[in-house]
């Protein structure tokens, strides 16, 4: 078994990263949750098998869920157990966090999206983020950024050369 460190700084080894809410959200406060999974899902993820691009997080009745989130089973894996890949998986959080990810959502008009999916310590963590959706000049702003770097990054690797 590996001795957790007393500094608290593991390396993070992503599974999953959710690009497209960076894109559709200005994304705001984040937070760690826990995620609860059984066995088949937990070797999926080892295989490389999570997806978390159209995935939320909804508060309901003072617990906080995981929807859209899908796991593909693996067929040697889950020989015995019905799975279902996108089922509702619940988030570990403290108290406080989900009433302040409640209240925003509620009376802000923000959304609660997962942005990625990591390894902490041997358990999968899940970064839940508040965002605001983008209009869709700021989108083509954004995209008109994304080329205007890609572009420095060209010319700056051409007169290098």
């Amino acid at each position: 078994m590996v001795k957790p460190t007393k500094s608290g700084n593991e390396p993070r080894t992503t599974i999953a990263l959710n690009r497209r809410a960076h894109f559709d959200y200005e994304i705001g406060q984040r937070f760690e949750a826990g995620v609860v999974l059984e066995g088949w899902e937990v070797k999926s993820i080892r295989a490389g098998q999570a997806q978390i691009s159209d995935s939320y997080v909804l508060v309901r009745n003072g617990e906080a869920w995981l929807l859209g989130a899908r796991f593909s089973p693996l067929v040697s894996a889950s020989t015995h157990v019905l799975a279902d890949p996108t089922r509702t998986r619940k988030l570990l959080l403290h108290a406080s966090e989900i009433s302040r990810i409640f209240a925003a959502v509620q009376t802000r008009g923000q959304a609660c999206v997962a942005t990625a999916l990591y390894w902490k310590g041997g358990r999968v963590k899940c970064e839940v983020a508040l965002g605001k959706g983008k209009k869709s000049h700021d989108k083509r702003a954004s995209i008109r950024e994304r080329d205007w770097k890609r572009d420095q990054a060209r010319l700056a690797k051409q007169s290098a050369v």
